[in-house]
């Protein structure tokens, strides 16, 4: 059985999460502010909402985004396409910079995510998997990790599938998998911040 990240590895990723969570939000509090009045002009609904994501251990918990299309998503799967007609102008530009994403700053103060680690998916894809690959449930869901930023076109991606739901499901999905579980196996702090870094300035 792989084992995930022990005790201390799990610390001193908290008091990273934490410490630069709390900077971020400070910084960027005023920005997210005018960006949810932005795309609660653009949609014609509040820019704030959250969805239901699975989290650690399997169990769900509220994602919190700034809202990109005029009407929320109505398929079980959340699969988006690049050109969703849902999609506003102002909300293409958030999702083309990951904008969209970064109220998800509060998840990781409360506890519920991390900055790096697997994407948090809807139910139906990690709260599935079994033997060693449940080993991604033993960590918080990220903001950002080394999956996202090989599938950072992943909307593009689908656009261009016959049936993105099944491409996403057999090629994407586990691909995604096997990235996260060798992020949790070979764990640093260092590699976290490279992430991060690299999600910032790519």
């Amino acid at each position: 059985m792989l084992k995930g990240l022990n005790k201390n590895q799990r610390i001193v990723k908290r008091i990273f999460d934490l410490l630069f969570a709390l900077i971020g939000f400070v910084f960027l509090a005023v920005p997210i502010l005018i960006l949810i009045i932005f795309a609660t002009w653009s949609t014609g609904k509040f820019g704030w909402f959250g969805q239901q994501r699975i989290g650690r251990f399997g169990k769900p918990f509220t994602i919190f985004k700034i809202r990109t299309m005029t009407e929320d998503p109505d398929n079980e799967q959340f699969i988006t396409l690049k050109d969703d007609p849902r999609i506003t102008s102002f909300g293409k530009f958030l999702r083309k910079y990951k904008l969209d994403e970064l109220p998800q700053l509060f998840n990781v103060l409360i506890g519920d995510m991390s900055l790096v680690g697997p994407r948090p998916d809807v139910a139906g894809y990690a709260d599935k998997l079994s033997g060693n690959d449940r080993i991604i449930l033993s960590v918080k869901p990220g903001i950002t990790g080394p999956a996202t930023l090989k599938f950072r076109d992943e909307e593009e991606v689908l656009s261009k599938q016959k049936n993105p739901k099944a491409f996403n499901d057999n090629v994407i999905w586990p691909e995604k998998v096997r990235i996260n579980i060798r992020y949790i196996q070979n764990w640093s702090l260092w590699n976290d911040i490279i992430i991060i870094f690299k999600t910032i300035f790519k």
